[in-house]
């Protein structure tokens, strides 16, 4: 037997929220993913939408590059506005 593929799952609990990771599933294929996912973490109707992912194609930041990755640009001047000289006819923005 061939190893099983690991997807994330998330859930958004009702119209409007975001989807919330609630757990993994192995599965063979993203059909049986979804469907284990159903089957473990909507069992009760908590979901609006299930999403499944496999783990290895998530890419996510480290807390250690919180610095850079989000500090302010303010030494990034062609992102503000006033660094460009604006035609008369959109001079109302």
């Amino acid at each position: 037997m061939s190893e099983w593929t690991l997807y994330e799952v998330f859930v958004r609990s009702k119209h409007g929220l975001n989807h919330k990771h609630v757990g993994s599933v192995h599965a063979a294929d993203a059909p049986m993913a979804m469907a284990n996912a159903r089957d473990l973490y909507t069992r009760r109707s908590e979901g609006v939408s299930l999403w499944v992912v496999p783990s290895a194609q998530i890419v996510a930041s480290s807390p250690d590059e919180k610095e850079p990755l989000f500090d302010p640009a303010d030494d990034k001047v062609y992102r503000h506005a006033s660094f460009y000289q604006l035609p008369p006819e959109v001079g109302h923005m």
